[in-house]
């Protein structure tokens, strides 16, 4: 079986248009509907073609296969602000309760395995991030003064991954990694007097760029009951957005901030497998995303290299997951994760764009063997509500509080041959 890159870039830009997922800031709570039902831990023990996306190692196990499928995910968002504009005010906002309106969306990924030899494997994952999507009705002119307002962003990764078992249950992963992502702005041309390239702030319709880097990882068997697993992804060096480049820092820069993921499995009590995983992602290292609002306004230009960000704090995540094999045709999944959000209470006036606030996820899953070749796995989670409150830095006596919950539920398919 074969698939070819034009193909993989292709699988990609479908995916594109209706990427937003369970998130930890903007990144998913996992990849794949099985380490998804886990919440997202996987690093140690990998079970389908999407494992390259958590750790490239893993696919030197799971043996000749193709995975696809789909989620149905449901952000629910809102902001609210308290207290009247005053004189002397820089950018007062409209009091009240505002929801965002996009709610509902369907993301599907996939993935394939084949095995070269008996120690190598190639295979091709293609997987999402989302979350970064507000749509704000324009009743009192919007939240920014501008009408209609909101943002989306959209990231799809082509990870062409070759594996290599190189001693017994002992593996490397290498996955060169093909990013692409697209964004718009609306309704934020209130801001146009704070940046270097005024037309290149707002209402310039989508704009998209490509990228590229690389992720690494180990993944093997430590005792007969425990494994392990590693991987890093490096910084995805985007293009820059080149119609925003008055909104976000270095002139439109939107690179994809690097990823770190360590895990352990262990399988000590009979058909069960408990598996643990600590994520790190360094949001404070793209200054687009890390740079604070204050003082960054006040001193530079939006657009700059110094202009003002979401002042997103790095992430470390831990998912806890279990798995019981209950019978040799079917598996049962559950697991929580927990992740501080990386929105400090200081820089929510910008996220009420962008607000990735949620800390706790809870998931169930389970698979159904239909025959030796054919498998059926679902998984839903839950993520509850979160707000984060702090004060509008640009008015006297204003409080803003952003607050969001999701629901999900995905499906896939996995055929071995």
């Amino acid at each position: 079986m074969r698939l070819t890159l034009p193909l993989a870039i292709a699988a990609a830009t479908a995916l594109a248009p209706t990427a937003a997922l369970a998130t930890n800031g903007y990144f998913s709570h996992g990849y794949g509907t099985i380490s998804k039902g886990m919440a997202g831990a996987g690093s140690a023990l990998s079970q389908d073609s999407i494992a390259a996306a958590t750790n490239p190692a893993g696919m030197a196990f799971i043996g000749n296969r193709v995975d696809g499928g789909v989620e149905v995910f449901s952000p629910r968002r809102k902001y609210t602000v308290e207290g009247n504009p005053a004189p002397g005010d820089m950018f007062p906002l409209q009091p009240g309760t505002y929801k965002s309106s996009r709610d509902g969306f369907v993301i599907p990924h996939f993935g394939f395995n084949t095995e070269l030899s008996d120690t190598t494997a190639f295979g091709v994952s293609v997987f999402a991030n989302g979350g970064m999507n507000t749509d704000y009705p324009g009743g009192n002119g919007g939240p920014f003064y501008g009408g209609r307002t909101g943002v989306n962003l959209e990231q799809v990764f082509i990870a062409p991954t070759w594996s290599w078992e190189f001693t017994d249950n002992q593996a490397f992963g290498l996955s060169p990694v093909i990013a692409y992502q697209r964004f718009e702005a609306k309704g934020l041309q209130g801001f146009s007097a704070f940046s270097s390239a005024p037309d290149a702030v707002s209402n310039n319709g989508t704009d998209d760029a490509w990228g590229y880097g690389y992720q690494i990882g180990w993944q093997g068997e430590i005792t007969d009951t425990l494994r392990g697993g590693v991987s890093w992804r490096n910084i995805l060096k985007m293009n820059e957005f080149d119609k925003y480049r008055g909104l976000f820092a270095e002139q439109g820069d939107f690179d994809i901030p690097q990823m770190f993921n360590a895990g352990i499995a262990w399988s000590g009590i009979e058909n069960h497998w408990i598996v643990f995983d600590v994520q790190h992602i360094r949001y404070s290292e793209i200054n687009s995303v890390g740079n604070p609002l204050l003082p960054n306004l006040q001193t530079a230009q939006l657009g700059n290299y110094d202009g003002a960000g979401f002042g997103w704090d790095d992430m470390t995540i831990y998912k806890l997951g279990w798995q019981w094999q209950q019978t040799p045709e079917h598996a049962w999944r559950a697991g929580v994760s927990y992740g501080e959000n990386p929105i400090s209470d200081e820089d929510v006036l910008f996220n009420i764009l962008a607000p990735g606030v949620q800390e706790w996820h809870f998931t169930g899953g389970f698979t159904h063997q239909f025959t030796d070749t054919l498998a059926l796995s679902g998984m839903v989670f839950y993520s509850p509500a979160k707000e984060v409150s702090g004060d509008n830095p640009l008015a006297q006596d204003q409080t803003i509080t952003l607050e969001m919950y999701q629901v999900g539920a995905s499906a896939s398919l996995g055929w071995t041959f």
